[in-house]
């Protein structure tokens, strides 16, 4: 296959002087009569000397050959034991913590790392996470955070096992932990006055998380005067932390389950098309 390419590629583009079986011992064919030939000829036959490739044919082999080594030199290599302990959910805040919002790390190859799925609350809690879309460690054990083109826009470095830190011009310090490692909220992180809101963001109701223990597992509340039927159809009459979700009961013992979306704002799970947010007031 190999001498058929080049034999043929020298006598069609430089009327080398490959010898073929119809041609006389020593005469050179011309282009025309080459490719005439080449295409009658009995490729079992065929022979080409070593250095009578022309310089066309040579550049040819080197063109493959760069070819083939770089699509081997992307294919994705196998992660490190410091980049495959990244991969699954975390948590990024600022040092107060009453700002977060949650990063999965993936292990897809994509420009520059790896993918990175950024919760949608995050631009708007901080907005320099907008454009981040994939991840890298590099040989110093910094954790780089990346844009689609592969260019850093925060660096992370890790302060102990499971927590990273970092600044921003800004935003300030940033602080992220593994899901894990995150501190789960008790119910006197959730105490005090939260509104019940629909897709759009508007309120249709307002609810008082109290600690005051009703029956075995849960906690009071009251509803505020003015809600919404929605909210007054299912009938909140208690609350508690359930595996790190907040769950409101009816008094029917109906349950609406919420999962922490950022530190004041929690989403209905499952999520529908039409969003159930419990924000704090």
């Amino acid at each position: 296959m190999y001498n058929l390419n080049v034999t043929f590629a020298a006598a069609i583009t430089s009327g080398a002087s490959a010898q073929f079986g119809g041609a006389p011992a020593g005469r050179t064919m011309t282009a025309r009569r080459a490719h005439a030939s080449v295409s009658k000829m009995d490729v079992s036959g065929f022979h080409v000397s070593g250095f009578n490739m022309s310089r066309r044919a040579m550049i040819g082999f080197v063109v493959a050959g760069a070819l083939c080594g770089g699509s081997l030199a992307q294919e994705p290599t196998t992660l490190s034991d410091a980049a495959n302990a990244m991969i699954g959910s975390w948590e990024f805040s600022n040092a107060d913590h009453d700002k977060m919002c949650r990063f999965t790390f993936r292990a897809d190859a994509v420009a520059g790392g790896y993918k990175l799925e950024v919760d949608r609350n995050c631009a708007s809690l901080f907005p320099s996470t907008k454009d981040v879309a994939a991840w890298a460690i590099d040989s110093y054990g910094t954790l780089r955070l990346l844009d689609a083109r592969g260019k850093a826009i925060i660096e992370l470095t890790e302060a102990e096992a499971g927590i990273f830190d970092g600044f921003q011009p800004g935003e300030g310090r940033y602080v992220m932990q593994s899901a894990a490692a995150a501190p789960a909220r008790s119910a006197e992180d959730m105490v005090g006055d939260w509104a019940i809101a629909r897709g759009t963001g508007k309120p249709i109701c307002v609810l008082t998380l109290a600690n005051n223990p009703v029956g075995a597992e849960n906690l009071s509340l009251k509803v505020k005067p003015g809600c919404d039927g929605f909210v007054t159809r299912f009938g909140p009459a208690s609350w508690r932390i359930d595996r790190g979700d907040l769950v409101l009961q009816s008094g029917r013992g109906q349950t609406w389950r919420f999962e922490e979306d950022d530190a004041n704002t929690w989403l209905r799970v499952p999520e529908s098309a039409d969003p159930v947010l419990l924000v704090r007031q």
